[in-house]
């Protein structure tokens, strides 16, 4: 009879390792989890007042003043700039960060490796470094070389460039939130598309597919959930930025807040708690108010991000049955 001696189980495999993975893993979770449900209870319980006085008039409202004895609040506006510059800075912003991670993929190392390493370190900018060079360097040149041309030419029939650019609204805040989303989608996306097997690639290429069509067949069908879930991250940057939109989107109040046109001053919700939160007195509801707008703003952020992970799990849903099929 053979005797065989089995190896002594590692550090790691054993079920006591795995029991206090699990716990941390639930710590964690339920953390993160509490930390949210604190935010959320203390932002409703310090703007409780502007919803006594308000009530859902606070959503929906379009007035701001914040005189004592006068004093109305109504948030709309703000929720439309952040969701309007936002937008913007997605649709420029998301095609020229794939297009930049597809370039790093496919460029030889000598090029790509250091730019790629570029975009990650532009990342790591303060949006107060992009606030000010798009207030000094951007502003005036877009100014004087996109925004008045397309007044002058297209003011009168396209009401998108319908007002007199000055350089502060909403087309300067959204270009710049683009350009500050840019770096984070990229990274993440140029991972998701080089952890497609090389094979998957290798086939596109035998099949006589060029480099976009190796892409459109082999890459983004295989990457896409991952490529939506960037796109998320970035937007969820774009939506809580606060700095460098203060600096260009022309900080209007009230109704003037709410833009007809690209070249129209409006405000965000996270620039009207930067503004007025220093000066806000404890003895008005104006304090309870901003309290209110970073609430509905926490809620604006959870909604986008519940959504997000639903249309990735609906898409790698959709996957995996055209794969058992």
């Amino acid at each position: 009879m053979v005797k065989v001696e089995l190896p002594s189980p590692k550090f790691g495999r054993g079920p006591l390792s795995d029991k206090i993975f699990k716990i941390a893993a639930t710590v964690a979770g339920v953390y993160v989890l509490a930390m949210i449900l604190i935010i959320f209870l203390q932002l409703t319980t310090e703007s409780l007042p502007v919803w006594e006085e308000e009530g859902l008039g606070f959503i929906t409202g379009t007035d701001w003043n914040a005189v004592e004895g006068r004093e109305s609040f109504g948030v709309l506006p703000y929720i439309i700039g952040t969701l309007l510059t936002s937008a913007i800075a997605m649709i420029i912003g998301v095609p020229l960060a794939i297009g930049i991670a597809m370039f790093v993929i496919i460029a030889p190392k000598k090029i790509g490796n250091p730019l790629g390493y570029l975009v990650e370190l532009i990342e790591a900018v303060p949006s107060v470094v992009f606030g000010l060079w798009g207030l000094f360097i951007f502003r005036p040149i877009f100014v004087d070389w996109f925004e008045r041309p397309l007044y002058e030419t297209f003011g009168d029939s396209i009401f998108l460039f319908g007002s007199a650019p000055f350089g502060l609204d909403v087309l300067s805040a959204s270009i710049i939130l683009a350009i500050m989303i840019i770096p984070t989608i990229s990274a993440i996306s140029r991972e998701v598309m080089m952890a497609v097997p090389q094979q998957q690639k290798e086939a596109a290429y035998m099949l006589g597919s060029t480099t976009w069509e190796m892409f459109r067949i082999a890459v983004f069908p295989y990457s896409k959930a991952g490529l939506m879930g960037a796109s998320i991250l970035g937007l969820g940057r774009a939506v809580g930025e606060t700095m460098a939109v203060t600096m260009l989107i022309g900080n209007a109040t009230g109704i003037g807040a709410i833009p007809e046109t690209l070249f129209d001053p409006a405000q965000t919700m996270a620039s009207i708690m930067a503004n007025e939160f220093i000066e806000a007195s404890p003895a008005s509801i104006h304090l309870p108010a901003l309290i209110g707008v970073g609430l509905v703003l926490l809620g604006i952020s959870i909604a986008i991000n519940m959504t997000a992970h639903f249309l990735v799990r609906r898409m790698i849903r959709v996957r995996e049955g055209a794969i058992n099929n």
